[in-house]
């Protein structure tokens, strides 16, 4: 009998570690290696270095498409866990009611559905590596389980009173103010500071130079082999629109583009005048952020000198004035087709959780004889407006790019 059960739960683990291992080829394309020559970039590859050869937990942060995933797996390959697999755990995908499963297994008939018996991310990931991708999007009832499996290796699956142990090197990431979260009551303190002990900021790719030049060949080139195309060079007027935008979508967005220039090229020639959305957007040399003036956009981000590091008071307002442009031109919806999620690029979960941490509310409506109509430059009259304010959003702490 102990035999059998034996047999069940290797043949088990095996079903589960096939499954990831499908995830996880459909999730590499091939551009596997990092790209890139700026300051910002050497600056943080150093502090991978540093930390990839010790089991420190790393907290990644940036914008969304910065590659913080391939970072992640670059301190796993350097680390001497490299031999042992790299377990990558979508926190903002997986339903609240299947992530205590999803992260520590469960026993056969532990509730509706559950016929089998079933293998945890952080089994799969013993010995070797767990990446938490947006850690910020952890329900509250899960974060203490979740801390102490961090804290002390220790977990019981959903449905069993078994307590298991597992050695893993933690790797966290998230585009969002955990702070600020903390503040708000949505975000376990201890966790944070349990995941807060080795930060690394990943940069934006418009604050990376002529990095953006490199990966957009890199991209074409890969796709071009990949259609079985031949491609010409990029032009001057090609360089000049790929360093006059501003890439919101960061090294993500840069990819689809150059697939989409490589689609539409017409004698091995790129026409990114279509593939790039919309007219490119010249950044101005001066910007305000916060009140402060001559503060650019790379300076908001913390990413040049100390001279452009805001206060978290200034962050907060600078966040807070850009969700309530963005709430204000969606009617104060927040998710759905017109919500202001989609305008802002964020889950409705996470601008409903920033909303609260900031205190923004939606104003009481007057009668229409005493409503105001609201004037000046500072006010998003359009969707138009509103997007090419966001696509210049910044988040000061947050930083490379390829792919997330």
């Amino acid at each position: 009998m102990n035999a059998r059960r034996v047999a069940e739960r290797r043949l088990q683990r095996l079903t589960a570690e096939a499954e990831y291992l499908r995830e996880e080829l459909e999730a590499v394309e091939g551009f596997g290696e990092i790209v890139g020559r700026s300051e910002p970039m050497i600056r943080m590859l150093e502090n991978v270095r540093r930390v990839a050869a010790t089991d420190a937990t790393v907290l990644l942060l940036g914008e969304t498409g910065t590659g913080k995933e391939l970072i992640a797996r670059a301190i796993h390959a350097a680390s001497r866990r490299s031999g042992r697999r790299m377990v990558r755990v979508n926190c903002a995908a997986v339903p609240a009611s299947l992530m205590e499963s999803e992260f520590f297994g469960h026993e056969k008939g532990a509730f509706t559905g559950a016929t089998t018996a079933r293998e945890g991310r952080f089994a799969l990931a013993h010995r070797g590596t767990i990446f938490l991708d947006e850690v910020g999007e952890l329900p509250l009832e899960l974060q203490a389980k979740l801390l102490r499996a961090l804290q002390e290796g220790e977990f019981e699956p959903v449905g069993s009173e078994r307590t298991r142990t597992v050695d893993v090197r933690v790797i966290a990431a998230t585009n969002s103010y955990l702070e600020a979260a903390v503040r708000a009551g949505d975000f376990r303190e201890d966790l944070y500071y349990r995941l807060n002990v080795f930060p690394i900021l990943v940069p934006p790719l418009r604050a990376r130079g002529d990095d953006v030049i490199l990966l957009a060949e890199t991209f074409a080139q890969a796709f071009a082999r990949k259609m079985g195309l031949a491609i010409h060079p990029l032009t001057e007027a090609d360089l000049h629109r790929l360093r006059s935008y501003s890439w919101p979508g960061n090294a993500r967005e840069l990819q689809n583009v150059m697939e989409r220039g490589v689609i539409t090229a017409r004698k091995g020639r790129l026409d990114l005048s279509r593939a790039l959305p919309g007219e490119t957007e010249e950044r101005p040399p001066e910007s305000r952020v916060a009140g402060r003036p001559g503060v650019d956009e790379n300076d908001a981000a913390g990413l040049t000198d100390s001279s452009g590091i805001l206060t978290d008071e200034e962050v907060r307002s600078l966040e807070r004035t850009n969700l309530v442009r963005a709430l204000e031109a969606a009617g104060w919806q927040v998710s759905g087709e017109d919500g202001a999620a989609r305008l802002l690029g964020l889950p409705p979960s996470t601008l409903s959780s920033r909303m609260r941490s900031l205190g923004i509310k939606r104003p009481i409506q007057r009668p229409a004889s005493e409503t105001m109509l609201p004037s000046g430059p500072g006010i998003a009259r359009s969707r138009d407006e509103l997007s090419r304010f966001s696509t210049s959003r910044q988040r000061p702490n947050h930083a490379m790019g390829h792919r997330k």
